[in-house]
């Protein structure tokens, strides 16, 4: 997805309060996508943040606690594309890539967050080079998630206090 396209889907999407989900072990590489673009929006934005390491059903109830209008979940995503790259993925797309190492199926978790709250989910997925065990992240991946915090940050609203 250009750049463009995903700003516009984005700020077509982001409404209300919204949760940020990143997930993804931070010991394989580009499956550290997640919990690193969160890493950079700390503080900077006026959304729920939440890095859920590589188990987000552990978070479901504090999920649901925020009472947000959108959930985004950030991850990493073997959809077929080149390294870096990015999409906006729904539910049902999601059950047909590789999301990450998650214990329980995302779309299954999409799906008992969406049966449980009033909150529009859906997940931008990156494209990752490798995930394997004590590898770094790609300049692809690192580049992407700097571009992705940089479109957020020009859509939400800025942190004006400090968060709990």
């Amino acid at each position: 997805m250009s750049e463009l396209g995903l700003k516009e889907e984005l700020r077509r999407r982001l409404k209300g309060r919204v949760l940020l989900i990143g997930a993804g072990n931070t010991l394989r590489g580009d499956d550290a996508a997640g919990p690193a673009l969160i890493s950079l929006l700390e503080g900077t934005v006026d959304a729920t943040l939440l890095d859920a390491g590589e188990v987000p059903e552990n978070y479901f109830s504090r999920i649901l606690e925020a009472q947000a209008d959108t959930v985004v979940f950030l991850d990493a995503a073997d959809f077929g594309a080149a390294p870096g790259d990015l999409a906006v993925l729904e539910a049902e797309d999601i059950a047909g890539c590789s999301l990450s190492t998650h214990q329980m199926p995302v779309d299954l978790f999409f799906r008992s967050i969406t049966r449980s709250s009033r909150a529009e989910i859906f997940a931008i997925g990156i494209q990752p080079a490798r995930i394997g065990f004590g590898e770094p992240m790609s300049p692809e991946v690192e580049e992407s998630i700097r571009e992705l915090a940089e479109v957020l940050r020009g859509i939400l609203p800025p942190r004006l206090t400090e968060q709990l």
